[in-house]
């Protein structure tokens, strides 16, 4: 991906709970757009994603002996997070809440962990919509999610945004949503489905700057088609 792309200028807090082997921790997910960072037991964790969580600086060693990583980040634990999302329902918006669940399994000898698993739900008008957990990513599970819900209902968010996509080149767990709204006309002239031809995505990606991810929102928000763009 072209190294033009900065991340979209948002902040955040998600109140949110640490658990692992040695209990449950209240803790906040501070989101910076580009970085998310929590604090548990005394020690700041940060990274690009939820999965890949370090300890910030160099904390002594005795505070990370109740964690356990792989590759330095966080694993064998469970982050639980709630994100206010505004749902656009027949009868107009309401604030809702999407709570997501992460699992990041044991550390395998192979360097991999064992499982990891991801499921949101999303409350709206006091009913519960809850995703399958079986795709890995926030795309997969929102999506999953957004096809749950009754007809003229749906979350205004990044993840169904006309103007959105991801890279072909692939996205981690969360986030690496591409905003193309600086260049809306030349993203939706592109052929998708099986006609969809990567060398015309790629000349459009380097016209723009900012990545997204999913649960952002701006103000030139469009609800997305479907059959749009690369992820269609």
């Amino acid at each position: 991906m072209s190294s033009a792309f900065s991340a979209c200028n948002m902040s955040a807090v998600y109140p949110a709970r640490y658990k692992d082997r040695f209990g449950e921790e209240p803790t906040s997910i501070q989101n910076h757009g580009k970085t998310l960072a929590m604090i548990v037991r005394g020690v700041e964790f940060e990274g690009c994603d939820l999965d890949c969580l370090e300890p910030k600086g160099k904390p002594d060693p005795t505070q990370l002996s109740s964690f356990t990583f792989l590759h330095g980040s966080l694993c064998f634990c469970v982050i639980e997070g709630d994100i206010s999302v505004p749902v656009v329902t027949p009868t107009g918006i309401v604030n809702s809440l999407l709570t997501f669940e992460l699992e990041l399994g044991e550390p395998l000898p192979t360097g991999q962990m064992d499982r990891e698993r991801l499921k949101v739900c999303l409350t709206v008008n006091e009913k519960t919509y809850s995703s399958e957990g079986k795709t890995g990513w926030f795309e997969g599970e929102m999506l999953d999610l957004q096809g749950k819900l009754p007809p003229g209902t749906f979350m205004k968010a990044c993840i169904n945004c006309a103007f959105s996509d991801y890279s072909p080149y692939g996205h981690g767990l969360f986030g690496n949503l591409i905003c193309f709204r600086a260049n809306k006309a030349g993203y939706l002239a592109l052929p998708s489905g099986e006609d969809f031809d990567k060398d015309p995505y790629f000349a459009v990606m380097e016209t723009v700057s900012e990545m997204v991810q999913e649960t952002h929102l701006c103000p030139e928000f469009e609800r997305r088609a479907p059959g749009t763009g690369y992820r269609g």
